[in-house]
């Protein structure tokens, strides 16, 4: 079976919770001309052409869901009949393995059900109950590596039902060779990247760079390196997936980065206390593709963060800094011996004595971070990490005006 390519279906695009602006944001830039915001994510309309567009070059987005139908409900037998009502063997054979995904909303759209697990079980039942009456093989469960992916939402009064084209989570870029301690999902740094208003060319620092997150999200954008550019989407398991239109796509992609690019991506630098973080950020870095000789160039240097020294007049520094817990343990291990506290106060007087004229942007779940730092941020955005709430702080770091 193929879809027109200028058919177009209704999409949802999920994204870690504060980003949804800037995703819409990235979308535009990827010619999708209709995409408007809600909590958690990006509704838009899109071709299949374009689904795989944005699967390869969002940084941003968690997944691309494709919408195949929305009903009311009263109770889960009306869901279980929702998901029967629909034609699932044109977009996937009973041979292949199928896993359900159930979310709700909270507030005033939390569904009334009480399970959510039964949810699932019915949407899953309407689905295999549909192939078996039209090819009489019911498809089998995979919870770990399903060949397709349904997600099903939960407003107060309706069921939407998703068909996932993404396959793995879209953060999983495939270049982390190593991960360290707590880190950073790729699509929340390249977010967070686009918040502070980062561009290939201005001098970028992460002096607390752990495996490097904003590091190598950085490069690869200066570099013009797809995201996906080396991995394994969920499209390509469905019926309608256009093997000859995806080469294409990928090749286009794939193009080799010019001079200027090469300078702006010379232009980020990551440094950390750790020698072992420092190992997996020049490890990631080239699992990620950088260019050899940028990748020497931005390699980040083993150095406490309070030492760290302005590489530029300007620019902007971006962190997120190890939890105490984190610096504790840090401390146990002979790389640093301070409490917390101590070393904010500290980095706090390296970015007022060496980083006039940058702007420091920390993502934190202190909320008394500020005060540790004794600056005083002139914006706060708040932003998850998983299920941990956070704050985005910014401080400008103006001579003259230290506290």
């Amino acid at each position: 079976m193929s879809e027109r390519d200028d058919a177009t279906s209704p999409c949802f695009a999920p994204c870690p919770r504060g980003l949804e602006d800037v995703l819409a944001e990235e979308l535009r830039e990827l010619g999708i001309a209709r995409a408007h915001t809600t909590a958690g994510g990006v509704h838009f309309t899109a071709t299949w052409p374009e689904t795989m567009r944005v699967n390869l070059h969002s940084r941003i987005a968690s997944r691309v869901l494709v919408r195949v139908v929305q009903g009311r409900y009263r109770g889960e037998d009306d869901i279980h009949a929702l998901a029967k009502a629909q034609d699932w063997t044109r977009w996937f054979d009973a041979g292949q393995t199928l896993r359900v995904d159930t979310t709700a909303g909270s507030g005033r759209n939390k569904s009334a059900l009480r399970s959510l697990e039964f949810v699932t079980l019915r949407v899953k039942d309407g689905i295999c109950d549909r192939f078996r009456d039209d090819v009489g093989v019911r498809p089998s469960v995979d919870t770990q590596r399903p060949d397709v992916r349904v997600f099903a939402y939960l407003d107060a009064n309706t069921c939407t039902l998703y068909l996932d084209t993404s396959g793995e989570p879209l953060f999983k870029r495939g270049w982390r060779t190593e991960a360290g301690e707590a880190p950073l999902r790729e699509n929340l740094a390249a977010g967070i990247l686009r918040l502070i208003g980062w561009k290939p060319g201005v001098p970028l620092l992460d002096p607390m760079c752990g495996s490097g997150s904003f590091v190598v999200e950085a490069a690869q954008t200066a570099l013009g390196i797809a995201p996906g550019e080396t991995r394994f989407f969920g499209f390509e398991r469905l019926k309608n997936f256009d093997g000859d239109a995806w080469e294409r796509m990928r090749t286009d992609a794939a193009s080799r980065p010019d001079d200027e690019a090469l300078a702006a991506a010379a232009r980020i630098h990551g440094s950390d206390v750790s020698g072992d973080a420092i190992a997996d950020t020049r490890s990631n870095l080239e699992s990620a593709g950088i260019d050899p000789a940028v990748a020497l160039a931005i390699a980040p240097k083993q150095i406490d963060a309070r030492h760290v020294k302005a590489p530029a007049d300007h620019g902007l520094v971006i962190a997120n800094p190890p939890y105490g817990e984190r610096i504790a343990i840090r401390g146990e291990r002979g790389e640093t011996g301070d409490d917390p506290t101590t070393f904010f106060n500290e980095f706090g007087d390296t970015l007022k004595q060496r980083f006039a004229g940058w702007t420091c942007h920390i993502l934190t779940s202190d909320r008394d971070l500020q005060k540790k730092l004794r600056l005083s941020p002139d914006r706060r955005v708040v932003l998850f990490n998983g299920a941990i709430e956070c704050r985005l702080f910014r401080f400008a770091l103006v001579a003259g005006r230290h506290r």
